[in-house]
C-alpha cells in the first residue's frame, strides 16, 4: 500500500536491523576487536547494560500492550485505526524503534563491544529512513491535522 493507502509502506523488517547490528558487531569483534583502553568492570557492565536493554525492552512491551488495548497491531504493515498518545507515546512517537536502539546500546555495554555501539547510529538511521518516514507519511495521509498536531507536540525519538 502507498502512504495514503491502508498501511504504511515500511521497506524493512524493523527488528532485523538491530539484530543484524548486534550479530555483525559480535562477529567483527571476534576478528577485529576494538580496544579503547578502558572497559566497564565485568559485574558493573552487566548491570548497566542489562538495565539499558531491559528498560528498552520494557518500553517496547508497554507500547505493544497499549496498541493491543486499542485493538491495534504493532505490525507496521497493518492499518492504523487511531493515533496512540498514551504511555511512552507522550514522550516519543516511536517507542518501539527507540527500544531497538536502546537494546543495541545495552548489548554493547554488556559485551563491551564497541562495534555494536558504532553500528547503533546506523541502526537509528536505517529505521528512520526505511520504517519511520514511511509510517509518518502514511499517518499524515490517514489522519491529517490530528497527526500533524501530534508531531508538533511529541518528538520523533526523544
Amino acid at each position: 500500500m502507498n502512504a495514503t493507502g491502508h498501511a504504511a509502506k515500511v521497506k524493512i523488517f524493523p527488528p532485523g536491523v538491530p539484530l543484524a547490528a548486534i550479530l555483525l558487531g559480535v562477529g567483527l569483534n571476534w576478528f577485529w576487536p576494538i580496544d579503547l583502553g578502558f572497559a566497564i568492570p565485568t559485574p558493573l557492565r552487566y548491570w548497566v547494560g542489562g538495565m539499558i536493554a531491559v528498560g528498552g525492552f520494557g518500553i517496547g512491551v508497554w507500547s505493544v500492550l497499549l496498541f493491543k488495548q486499542q485493538n491495534q497491531s504493532p505490525n507496521p504493515w497493518k492499518p492504523t485505526p487511531s493515533i496512540e498518545e498514551r504511555g511512552p507515546f507522550r514522550i516519543t512517537r516511536n517507542p518501539m524503534y527507540l527500544q531497538m536502539v536502546l537494546i543495541c546500546i545495552g548489548f554493547s555495554v554488556i559485551l563491551m563491544n564497541w562495534w555494536i555501539l558504532l553500528f547503533t547510529p546506523v541502526v537509528a538511521l536505517v529505521l528512520q529512513h526505511y520504517a519511520i518516514l514511511p509510517e509518518e507519511a502514511y499517518l499524515e495521509g490517514r489522519f491529517g491535522e490530528a497527526y500533524l498536531s501530534y508531531k508538533r507536540r511529541v518528538r520523533r525519538w526523544i
